[in-house]
């Protein structure tokens, strides 16, 4: 086991990982080299730059100063596991709800939360619009987190609706954003949501720059959305 990059990294985000830890992020690798010969949950996969672009990417969370002690977090089109996996290895103490609308990644989910031993994890296989009108998920999450899914102003629509009032959301992007984030403000606004900060993480630590945009929720989410399953992809707020 050599994941050097990833302990030294995870150090310079302020996160220090036991032994255990990193045995558990040595086997999810495994578990997915394993699991991507059979089904496609990435084209990254030399060791290296798993460490980095998938692992370390996911870690970098904590660069936004989010406390994340006993959170109820949700991952919304989570595919492989990221951000919500690494998260959850690097801070157990979390509630994490792992949510993919493809059954064979959800499978691999399954196996994963099992053979890492993760406490505390639940695997829903649907769609965020689907399963945001349910009241059990329903504004229930402290942080809600999604990585390379979409657009911000689908995203929002995708992703506010799980968010607590008070809570945060969180989108992993890269390059300019700026446009983005303007489109985005229609749907931040109709779906109860407030930008708060664009946090730019050390590229000398993920070996690439990456930016996180972080929103508040400030208001509760009308009942009309999400709207219906594709809607918000077709015809996103803008």
């Amino acid at each position: 086991m050599n994941l050097s990059i990833l302990k030294q990294g995870a150090s310079r985000l302020g996160i220090e990982l036991s032994e255990g830890q990193l045995e558990q992020f040595e086997r999810y690798f495994q578990l997915l080299a394993e699991w991507n010969s059979r089904i496609n949950l990435t084209s990254v996969i030399e060791y290296e730059a798993v460490q980095s672009i998938h692992f370390l990417d996911s870690l970098s969370i904590a660069a936004a100063g989010i406390s994340l002690n006993g959170r109820r977090v949700i991952d919304v089109g989570t595919g492989a596991g990221f951000p919500g996996v690494p998260l959850k290895i690097a801070f157990p103490e979390i509630e994490l709800t792992l949510l993919e609308a493809t059954g064979k990644k959800a499978a691999f989910l399954t196996e994963t939360a099992a053979q890492l031993q993760l406490k505390n994890v639940a695997i829903i296989n649907a769609r965020a619009e689907d399963a945001a009108c349910q009241p059990e998920h329903r504004e229930r999450y402290d942080l809600v987190v999604a990585r390379a899914l979409a657009p911000l102003n689908v995203l929002c629509e995708l992703c506010l609706p799980f968010c607590a009032l008070n809570g945060r959301f969180v989108a992993w992007k890269k390059g300019d954003i700026t446009a983005e984030t303007d489109a985005a403000g229609l749907a931040l606004r109709i779906l109860g949501g407030d930008l708060r900060q664009i946090v730019e993480i050390d590229a000398q630590i993920l070996g690439g720059e990456r930016k996180l945009i972080v929103a508040a929720k400030s208001s509760l989410t009308p009942p009309e959305y999400p709207r219906r399953s594709g809607l918000p992809a077709k015809k996103p707020l803008c």
